[in-house]
């Protein structure tokens, strides 16, 4: 059995603390023998923050660290409260978001992968609106199962990623039933990303989210997600020292992008959002696979 689903299902039994810790020693072993997720994730890291030796083990120590955390939050979320979630997470500049909803009842949020993208997703079910979101077909189909059924059970609608149908099945939802409509763009699977300055470097990312958010006139959000630490009574109802906090940028709008380079102009705008907030929170950006930089990589 896959090592992933093995881990998955034995969570169901396993304490919260327990999987934690699992969680942090296993991903603090990769960190020490330098596995091939930390040496991707090293490289994606001083791309985006300039950062050396010592410096940037550190910081990968940190991002492994945090990566751990999102799969120990992520094994037991269908375990929590709607108050609990609720408690582990704060929006800032959330108004964009919600006017967009009392408008057009859809929205189009571009995010990376940081901090806990499921946590906020469950938030966003019980405080925004229904959340539609694309995951990648992961092999064996077993655990593309497994996450699909987590996800849905805190309120998510997910479609597989399969190319062409499932962005067209993404346009008839966004017209038809609306909603919020995620995607992470940040690693592009594509094949046909957009070359863009992505924290300084040249980098190819996902055009699904402006190319979305023309083909069912909505409002497109660039959104960052990253952990902050929680004391007292915010620990407590929260029931952890941990919280995310999901930052959105200006509304990017269709209407206003140059009709021969919409989807470059819309790309680019949430581009600059997200790469900007990940170098400011580096360690929870949680890149360990290859990233679509064009030169070096």
């Amino acid at each position: 059995m896959n090592g992933f689903l093995l881990a998955f299902k034995a969570s169901r039994y396993i304490p919260a603390p327990v999987i934690h810790g699992l969680a942090w020693a296993g991903t603090m072993l990769q960190w020490s023998r330098r596995a091939k997720p930390t040496v991707r994730l090293e490289d994606n890291l001083r791309r985006v923050t300039g950062l050396e030796g010592d410096e940037l083990r550190r910081l990968s120590r940190r991002g492994m660290r945090s990566t751990a955390r999102y799969y120990a939050e992520t094994f037991t979320l269908g375990r929590l409260s709607g108050d609990v979630i609720d408690a582990r997470v704060r929006m800032v500049n959330a108004a964009p978001i919600h006017e967009a909803m009392a408008r057009d009842g859809r929205v189009v949020v571009a995010l990376s992968h940081s901090g806990n993208w499921d946590l906020v997703g469950a938030y966003a079910c019980r405080n925004i609106g229904p959340v539609v979101t694309v995951a990648e077909v992961l092999k064996p189909r077993e655990v593309f199962d497994a996450f699909v059924a987590l996800r849905e059970n805190v309120g998510m609608r997910i479609l597989g990623h399969e190319g062409g149908s499932t962005f067209r099945e993404l346009v008839r939802i966004g017209r038809t039933d609306g909603g919020v409509l995620c995607l992470l763009a940040d690693r592009d699977l594509s094949g046909s990303g957009l070359e863009v300055d992505f924290a300084g470097q040249s980098a190819r990312v996902a055009p699904g989210p402006a190319a979305l958010a023309i083909a069912t006139r909505s409002t497109l959000l660039p959104m960052m997600v990253h952990y902050e630490r929680l004391r007292g009574r915010a620990a407590w109802r929260a029931r952890s020292r941990w919280g995310v906090v999901m930052t959105f940028g200006e509304p990017l709008l269709p209407a206003d992008a140059p009709k021969d380079d919409a989807v470059g102009h819309l790309t680019r705008g949430w581009v600059d959002f997200v790469g900007a907030r990940i170098q400011e929170h580096p360690e929870d950006w949680h890149m360990l696979q290859r990233f679509g930089w064009t030169e070096g990589a």
